[in-house]
């Protein structure tokens, strides 16, 4: 890794020396396929001169090649970024974040993307876009360049789960040809090392509300004589999770609200019978404690739901929700705590009257088991409510009011930290 006084002296010369576009390449053991990407990429820089009057560099974000890559890319012009952390994502930050460039053009070093299509998309850029996606379904693929299996179910499936998740309004989510701000990328923080950084950067640019455009790009068949690094069901399963994982309201809010919803409809209505306000119900008495386990588990993903929100504002990819924000007067460790024991307190009062009641009448069955289930049920909710607040309170930096601390950080300390970044 370099010296920061190297790295300092270097991208000074870079700055002396006008470099606005970088495009970078991930590389390991791609030394069959560089000498076209390069000159490919070196192509696409002089349209973007002739264009636009920005001046690039090329790095080769290597990630332990073997195959003399190294040495081959540096003759060929380009500046190698030697990145440690193995991965497709962990090439692309590594290289990334290295970039003297105000714009990043990402792409495959395969051959299997033209980089004279990323033009256009540095064209978008200076119109406004933070990040401009290349989509190889306007663009055309070439006949196998990309398995049936990926094109007509992989790429759809997960494109159209990401937009419904979190609505980007793209065509193709899992382009390797790309192009972003640099200030927008580190803001977004990315970590992801494999193949789901693809997903990772749509996701939270959409979440952080960037401004995202996209243009056509080809899909050509790769010039590697080796299998490629994706592995389909292996990278498919990680991109899947990752979409769940950023998104609390679907993987979390829409089970909870489900769950709650149902539940309590169960247990309204046997209350309803039980005080005779209604007649006969298709369900007996196994059905209030379904109700009573939908409930519980409805609120514990709803806390869960909120803590994965707040997590996110925390790190600086996710902007705060109105509603969460204004229900700050209530949502505090201090709330909580107070809710969780008023829940508690009156479970253990309700169970405490059921038991003199069972002992007056000779500890006979008690005619139904809803009391009892709703005691239960509240004392449940309480101790969740409790013990979530104090979770809430750790994400929140150990601050009793969470919200208020999250927002603050997500504010102030990732502008902080991007500003030491760029």
């Amino acid at each position: 890794m370099r010296h920061e006084p190297i790295r300092q002296f270097e991208e000074a010369l870079a700055l002396e020396a006008g470099v606005d576009v970088t495009i970078v390449m991930p590389c390991l053991n791609e030394a069959q396929c560089l000498p076209y990407c390069i000159a490919n990429a070196k192509e696409a820089l002089e349209r973007i001169v002739v264009q636009y009057g920005l001046r690039g560099e090329i790095v080769i974000a290597d990630n332990g090649s073997t195959d003399g890559s190294q040495a081959l890319a540096t003759r060929l012009g380009a500046r190698v970024v030697p990145v440690a952390e193995r991965g497709y994502g962990a090439a692309l930050i590594g290289g990334s974040k290295a970039a003297y460039g105000q714009y990043v053009l990402m792409g495959d070093a395969d051959g299997s993307y033209d980089f004279t299509d990323g033009v256009a998309m540095i064209g978008e850029l200076q119109e406004g876009a933070d990040l401009c996606m290349g989509s190889r379904f306007k663009g055309g693929i070439s006949p196998g360049a990309m398995p049936w299996k990926n094109r007509y179910i992989g790429n759809p499936v997960l494109t159209g789960i990401l937009n419904l998740f979190f609505r980007p309004g793209i065509s193709d989510a899992h382009s390797g040809l790309r192009a972003m701000r640099k200030q927008a990328f580190l803001e977004l923080g990315l970590s992801g090392s494999g193949m789901e950084f693809a997903s990772e950067m749509v996701i939270k640019a959409a979440l952080k509300r960037l401004r995202i455009a996209e243009t056509p790009v080809k899909l050509l068949p790769d010039l590697r004589d080796r299998a490629p690094h994706l592995r389909p069901w292996r990278d498919g399963w990680r991109h899947l999770r990752y979409l769940f994982m950023l998104s609390p309201t679907w993987v979390f809010g829409v089970p909870a609200s489900a769950a709650i919803a149902l539940g309590i409809t169960i247990l309204a209505t046997a209350l309803l019978r039980a005080f005779g306000w209604t007649g006969p119900v298709p369900f007996g008495e196994s059905w209030i404690v379904i109700g009573a386990l939908l409930t519980a588990t409805g609120h514990m993903a709803g806390m869960m739901g909120i803590a994965s929100h707040l997590y996110g504002v925390r790190e600086g990819y996710r902007l705060p929700k109105r509603w969460l924000h204004g229900a700050r007067k209530w949502l505090s460790l201090e709330g909580c705590v107070m809710i969780g024991l008023a829940l508690v307190g009156l479970s253990i009062i309700t169970l405490i009257a059921i038991a003199i009641y069972w002992g007056s009448e000779r500890f006979a069955a008690l005619p139904s088991v809803l009391p009892v289930t709703l005691a239960g049920l509240a004392g449940t909710i309480g101790l969740q409510t409790l013990l979530g607040g104090f979770l809430l309170a750790v994400l929140g930096g150990n601050e009793a009011d969470f919200t208020r601390a999250v927002y603050k950080e997500a504010r102030n300390g990732r502008a902080g930290e991007v500003q030491a970044s760029a």
